[in-house]
């Protein structure tokens, strides 16, 4: 279970991180606890599969925007 919080942010660190996370395709707050895992040295909070698509840019590739209609093709493959 998770735990609700506040924070402020400066107005240009929040307009950064929210283009950081649009960048990763996370929200904010996904973002603000992968920086909090990390800088804890605990295991990421995301048990998200989806999340492996966001690990890498390969430099022209659409996987990471395509993701959702990848799975679901191969899941349609599997029956």
């Amino acid at each position: 279970m998770m735990a609700r919080i506040q924070i402020a942010l400066p107005p240009e660190d929040q307009r950064r991180a929210r283009a950081r996370a649009a960048e990763l395709g996370i929200s904010l707050a996904e973002y603000v606890r992968r920086l909090v895992a990390r800088d804890l040295g605990g295991p990421s909070a995301s048990t998200d599969p989806g999340a492996l698509f966001d690990l890498g840019d390969s430099g022209g590739s659409d996987v990471a925007r395509g993701k959702d209609a990848y799975i679901g093709e191969a899941v349609e493959a599997g029956r």
